[in-house]
């Protein structure tokens, strides 16, 4: 008897463990597309509007007076800084630099690298807009015969640097400088669009354009657009340099360009993927994974519950996403995060783990997620209409959200 007891306890334990490693791998994530996953061996080849600038068109800076618009995404196609190549022309005079926001000279300037000296300690000025005005003053382009803006975005609208743009286009404007874009790709494709066209009665530096969230084409095509839609009040004469090889197709990874950070919290083009829905949770109390490895891909707060909230995002079945539970501790990261949401506390909430990139839509997956923390957490969640206003693009979400309205039901109606 007693060996019969212990063979059919083995049996038990066994059966506990086969179903235990089912329930695990039916959590698990659904696998990728091949396209998502396949390791490209040829690259589209690329050259951008600096490239293009450098080797065939020379002549827009020859002989003049150079404010750069730019950042460190700024590089040509072995990765050497635009201002670095400006610099080493004889003919060519770099007088200013001006940066937008997420100013990583900063950082440059921190660096114990000894081999970037002689490069920083002959640097002309460089002034941080974003931080001291947003638009470049009358005084800062004193004595400057052209603007050069060459900044890769990400192709959302809440993305600050294509406000930059605009206004660093209207204060060209208002001087009659000529300005000249060069052109880059758009990171998550150009052919996707996604979200409402921005209310301009809710216009600001995180919406200042009549565009979609995700408006799709390039810095380029936008640059143009603002022109010839009198989307800003004083316009310059303009140019654009154009790409070559690149098709609103391809995705930023498909192409030989070398991989910049376009800003400290998008590390990888999967964030740059899932930013233009989870940058909402940016209005709300709820950390979007700031001060983590992770973030926009890991969001929760000390009071949620992980698991429950991964199962009842799981139930819509959305296209090209799983929603996986998630543990985490948001710290201080100098430059990064500096003060994120819960700092040193654990946070419980979800993974975004992206399966099919050409499926996923950030934005219906950022707003279900909205409606479904708001219906479970009514009394944790704080919105911040104005800036939710903002993000969105009009008012309609946040009356729907306190509506109490469900968020296939938003989708459907308002989206």
């Amino acid at each position: 008897m007693g060996v019969m007891f212990r063979s059919v306890t083995v049996l038990s334990i066994l059966f506990s463990i086969v179903l235990s490693q089912e329930t695990t791998s039916k959590q698990q994530p659904r696998s990728v597309t091949k396209r998502s996953q396949q390791k490209y061996e040829e690259k589209t080849e690329v050259l951008t509007g600096l490239d293009i600038l450098l080797e065939k068109k020379y002549y827009f800076i020859q002989g003049k007076a150079i404010a750069l618009v730019t950042n460190q995404t700024g590089v040509d196609k072995v990765g050497i800084p635009n201002y670095q190549r400006f610099m080493e022309m004889e003919d060519v005079d770099l007088k200013v630099i001006f940066t937008p926001e997420n100013d990583l000279f900063d950082k440059v300037n921190k660096t114990e690298d000894t081999a970037l000296d002689p490069i920083i300690n002959n640097l002309p000025t460089v002034i941080d807009i974003f931080k001291y005005t947003t638009k470049p003053t009358p005084e800062m382009l004193a004595g400057i015969t052209t603007i050069v803006y060459d900044i890769q975005d990400i192709g959302a609208r809440s993305y600050t640097y294509i406000s930059t743009l605009g206004l660093v286009m209207e204060a060209a404007g208002e001087l009659n400088i000529p300005v000249l874009v060069l052109d880059r790709p758009n990171l998550i494709r150009g052919d996707m669009i996604e979200g409402p066209i921005l209310n301009m009665e809710f216009r600001s530096f995180i919406g200042y354009y009549p565009l979609p969230i995700r408006y799709g084409g390039t810095v380029g095509a936008l640059a143009n657009s603002i022109i010839a839609n009198n989307w800003i009040s004083h316009e310059p004469v303009l140019d654009v340099i154009s790409m070559e090889g690149w098709n609103e197709k391809v995705w930023f990874d498909e192409t030989d360009l070398v991989w910049v950070d376009p800003s400290p919290n998008i590390p990888d083009l999967e964030t740059a993927i899932i930013y233009p829905g989870m940058c909402f949770l940016e209005a709300t109390n709820i950390s979007e994974g700031k001060g983590t490895e992770h973030p926009f891909k890991w969001i929760g707060a000390p009071w949620i519950d992980g698991w429950d909230l991964s199962q009842a995002l799981n139930k819509f079945d959305l296209p090209g996403v799983n929603f996986l539970p998630r543990s985490f501790m948001p710290k201080k990261m100098p430059d990064i995060a500096d003060r994120p949401k819960f700092e040193d506390q654990k946070c419980s909430g979800v993974e975004i783990w992206v399966t099919d990139r050409d499926s996923f839509k950030s934005v219906d997956t950022g707003i279900l997620t909205l409606f479904v923390l708001y219906a479970m957490y009514p009394d944790k969640i704080e919105l911040r209409e104005k800036e939710l206003n903002m993000y969105w693009g009009n008012n309609t979400l946040f009356k729907e959200l306190i509506k109490g309205s469900t968020g296939p039901y938003f989708l459907k109606h308002y989206n």
